[in-house]
Order: structure tokens, then C-alpha cells, then sequence
């Protein structure tokens, strides 16, 4: 599974609307990779959690994989459209 198909699993797992999740993966200048999450505006405050402890759990589980698929450091944005 690669890093688009998980983080879009987990985000669409938290949300009531989950068709309406889009990423996005890009790599900047660095080789950094960023994921780009777009959700519905009444799923943002679900992906973010209380606290930002969703948005960081989703971002640590993706950071681990990448990790171990030998990715040094992944971004993860999240907006609302």
C-alpha cells in the first residue's frame, strides 16, 4: 500500500462523508513528500480531533510508513473544500 492509499484509508475511516476525501501526493524541491488531504468543511473538525490528535495520528502512522519504505520525510496538509 502506498502512501496515498493509506493516508486516504484513515482520513475516509473518521469522516461521515468519505466520498468526499481527495489526496494528493507531490514532492518539492527538497524531496520531501506532501500529501495534500482534502475533505468536506463539516469533516474538518473530525480529521483534526480535538487537539489536533486525529491529524496527528494520521501523520505519525504515515510518517511510520514511510519510514520503512525508506522515504526520509513526509508532509501531510489538510484543507477543506
Amino acid at each position: 500500500m502506498n502512501l496515498v492509499e493509506l493516508t486516504t484509508h484513515l482520513v475516509k475511516s473518521v469522516t461521515k462523508e468519505p466520498d468526499m476525501v481527495a489526496v494528493k501526493q507531490f514532492t518539492d524541491e527538497d524531496g520531501v513528500i506532501i500529501i495534500e488531504v482534502l475533505v468536506n468543511e463539516s469533516d474538518m473538525g473530525t480529521v483534526i480531533g480535538k487537539g489536533g490528535a486525529i491529524a496527528n495520528s494520521i501523520r505519525t502512522i504515515v510518517q511510520a510508513a514511510a519510514y520503512v519504505n525508506g522515504n526520509v520525510k513526509v508532509k501531510i496538509n489538510i484543507d477543506s473544500f
